[in-house]
């Protein structure tokens, strides 16, 4: 059955307990997320997720992948030690979380050698220059055979869902730099960065996963 209800608010109240804090969002989507997303990674994938937030999407994925290596990050303190805490409890495959801020210069300079990098939810609540840095950071973060995974809400010209349009116009009367990205812009963006057009997979609160791989003659 198709899920019709607005997409997820990712601003949120979100509930805590100790360190850990609990997303409502999360909770209804991390299933779908952490089912595909157990199915894409290649065996002993090494990961870099972009925007952790509370950390429960990656504890989805890390419990069902146990081979894998997860390298979450947030700027905001209160989501990295959420995140440290659900490490802790339910996923020792999870690393300690990073404070990366992606309006940085040099955010990415230490790091390399991952085989997938995960951004959920982020793009829309961020100027567009954070998506043009995960674009350019993906070139030479990503190994060859790797991917990049989008999740959240897009605009799709007429075909938008309507909860979509209110989302969008709700976000940009928040912040003027914010806003659900039309689908065709993003990717052209990752296509300008070497990407090849992506896998797209419908998701509940009508969000698409996009899923992008290297393309051979870049």
């Amino acid at each position: 059955m198709t899920d019709t209800s607005p997409p997820e608010i990712a601003l949120e109240a979100r509930q805590s307990q100790a360190a850990r804090l609990f997303s409502p969002s999360a909770a209804r989507n991390r299933d779908a997320i952490g089912d595909l997303l157990a199915g894409l990674l290649p065996p002993s994938a090494r990961v870099l997720e972009i925007g952790s937030g509370t950390g429960e999407h990656a504890v989805s994925v890390c419990q069902r992948r146990p081979d894998i290596d997860w390298q979450p990050s947030d700027p905001d303190a209160a989501s990295r030690a959420s995140q440290n805490a659900w490490a802790a409890e339910a996923a020792p495959n999870m690393r300690p979380s990073l404070d990366l801020d992606l309006t940085r210069p040099g955010w990415a300079a230490k790091l390399e050698g991952f085989d997938a990098l995960v951004c959920l939810n982020v793009i829309h609540i961020a100027p567009w220059a954070v998506a043009e840095a995960i674009a350019a950071a993906s070139q030479t973060l990503i190994a060859d055979g790797g991917l990049v995974y989008l999740y959240g809400p897009y605009l799709e010209g007429a075909g938008t869902a309507p909860s979509n349009l209110d989302f969008d116009r709700s976000l940009k009367s928040r912040n003027s730099s914010w806003g659900v990205r039309a689908r065709a812009d993003v990717e052209a963006l990752f296509g300008a960065a070497g990407w090849d057009a992506p896998e797209r997979h419908e998701m509940p609160a009508n969000n698409l996963s996009l899923v992008f791989r290297r393309r051979s003659s870049f």
